[in-house]
């Protein structure tokens, strides 16, 4: 017998097993991510690697050309 699952948000079937592990549909886990990405970004440092940014004010003076930022 097959279980069946709803979404924790939409509440929408889940048939496909790989859902059922998270308990969200697909639409439910796309807007999730974008929710949770609108927080952060990526911002390359100079003459260095990328850096994920969560904080806003970290951004504040990144740049080199920028000036003294205090």
């Amino acid at each position: 017998m097959k279980r069946w699952m709803h979404c924790r948000d939409c509440g929408h079937d889940l048939p496909d097993p790989i859902d059922t592990l998270n308990g969200f549909c697909a639409d439910c886990r796309e807007l999730n991510a974008v929710e949770a990405r609108r927080h952060w970004c990526i911002a390359p440092m100079h003459k260095s690697n990328y850096m994920l940014i969560t904080n806003a004010d970290d951004l504040v003076g990144l740049n080199n050309k920028g000036g003294l930022v205090k």
